[in-house]
């Protein structure tokens, strides 16, 4: 028998916010453990048994893998929304059943974590971010960070077009937002720029430090997701189809900035 959303929508609308802490716990367990899974088995270049050439295979492979699973995940939604019209209907019945069961407190908590991702906030860090590597002589890494914002922003722009979904009614006068749903571009936003940031900064702290960045961007990330859903701004699915977007966009502009790091300085063996 399969998993039926829309039986499923009030329920977990009337249990959100313990949904909300055991969803957020388990991501941060799972990238602690993937963070740690990957530093065992992580060998730095100059060290590696692999050829260069295979090295950075290996390592543009995983990337492609994480940007083929989020293209899937988007297309997948995507795809349900023109179909049968059940994921449309569990959206709306979570929707209807997050209106009634969660207090004001916590919508007032999540109105302002949302402001997080706003257009406002996003592009006064790109700014400053990219103002500051300058400063610190680094305008490659300044360049790439202001393509992935950017880009980002252009891309859900277009995407939103594409789809042009219309929101659920958000009628509190907490939160209001135009245009189109699909996908949301809080939810991708976010990911690309806590990402990024996490990305950014890692180059310039000891790896002890690390971990704690990527938990801090993973948290921010998901939070500010969960509440365009909390809030009624956004679908469900809207929030999946922009953390796939987001995810699969962020590991884009990643690679493509080792891959110019590697182009720029190969290593010793491509110099003879």
């Amino acid at each position: 028998m399969p998993f039926d959303l829309e039986a499923w929508a009030p329920w977990a609308g009337q249990h959100a916010l313990p949904i909300f802490g055991g969803l957020l716990a388990l991501l941060l367990l799972s990238t602690t453990a993937a963070w740690w899974g990957v530093r065992r088995i992580h060998v730095p270049r100059d060290q590696s048994r692999l050829s260069p050439a295979l090295y950075l295979g290996v390592r543009l492979a995983a990337g492609f893998a994480v940007i083929v699973t989020g293209a899937w995940l988007f297309a997948e939604l995507a795809e349900k929304l023109g179909t049968d019209g059940r994921m449309g209907r569990a959206d709306q019945a979570l929707a209807d059943s997050l209106r009634t069961q969660l207090p004001l407190a916590a919508l007032q908590v999540f109105a302002l974590l949302t402001r997080l991702a706003d257009t406002a906030t996003v592009t006064g860090v790109c700014i400053l971010v990219a103002a500051l590597l300058v400063w610190r002589g680094r305008r490659w890494l300044a360049l790439g960070w202001v393509l992935a914002v950017a880009g980002n922003g252009v891309l859900n722009t277009t995407l939103k077009q594409i789809f042009a979904r219309v929101r659920p009614v958000h009628d509190d006068g907490l939160v209001m937002a135009q245009g189109f749903s699909f996908p949301s571009g809080h939810s991708s936003g976010s990911v690309v720029l806590y990402g990024m940031l996490a990305y950014v900064l890692c180059r310039f702290v000891p790896p002890r430090g690390q971990l704690p960045l990527v938990l801090a961007a993973v948290a921010l990330a998901f939070s500010v997701g969960v509440s365009r859903v909390f809030l009624r701004v956004h679908f469900a699915s809207d929030v999946l189809a922009g953390f796939a977007s987001g995810t699969a966009w962020l590991v884009v502009c990643i690679a493509s900035i080792e891959l110019t790091r590697w182009m720029v300085h190969p290593p010793e063996i491509y110099k003879k």
